[in-house]
């Protein structure tokens, strides 16, 4: 399955490739799987596979084998990795760096929206200047304003936190809720479901 060059940065291949190598350049010193990041990222198998073996041709990743499964990593060394990920982490790093972040005590579920995931999200329209984050949960306020400074220094863009219960963003009478609902927004995190488990 091909991809679209993402509207985030067109420059890149497809918005596979932009993902995986976002991921790897934020994670230099981890190793991973092919198939563990094929579903990290929500990607076919095949498609990562395709994508992986381009970059490894490229010295971009380093690979190796062990048993059947490949594994791989940025490639550090590679004179273009300092610059490449300083340009991935401005543009597609706030899903992963927001996630990191915004991992707070009382935090359920983390979206962001606007711009950014509107361009994430494929829309054309200018780059984004700010990252717009919606934290449902009960946080205490110091911990989400912390996350979006930490969010801010490493992205170098603005971070914008807002809060909302459950039950706001259940049930939309909220302005605010209902405008994120209804346009796009991408969740980096959701423990909803481990509550429940």
């Amino acid at each position: 399955m091909r991809s679209d060059g993402p509207a985030l940065l067109p420059v890149f291949r497809s918005q596979h490739q932009a993902e995986l190598l976002t991921w790897l350049m934020l994670h230099p010193d981890h190793e991973y799987g092919v198939t563990e990041l094929a579903a990290r990222l929500d990607v076919p198998l095949s498609t990562l596979h395709r994508e992986v073996v381009r970059l490894d041709e490229a010295g971009l990743v380093t690979s190796r084998a062990l048993g059947r499964n490949r594994l791989i990593r940025a490639n550090a060394g590679h004179p273009a990795a300092a610059a490449l990920t300083q340009l991935l982490e401005v543009t597609f790093g706030p899903k992963v760096v927001v996630a990191e972040e915004f991992a707070v005590p009382g935090a359920k579920l983390v979206m962001i929206f606007g711009s950014w995931a509107a361009r994430y999200a494929g829309q054309a329209g200018p780059p984004p200047h700010d990252i717009d984050v919606l934290v449902v949960g009960k946080v205490d306020r110091a911990d989400l304003y912390d996350a979006a400074d930490r969010a801010h220094a490493r992205l170098g863009i603005e971070v914008n936190p807002v809060v909302r219960t459950a039950k706001q963003w259940d049930n939309p009478a909220d302005a605010l809720v209902a405008q994120i609902q209804a346009s796009a927004f991408t969740v980096v995190l959701d423990t909803r479901e481990q509550v429940l488990a």
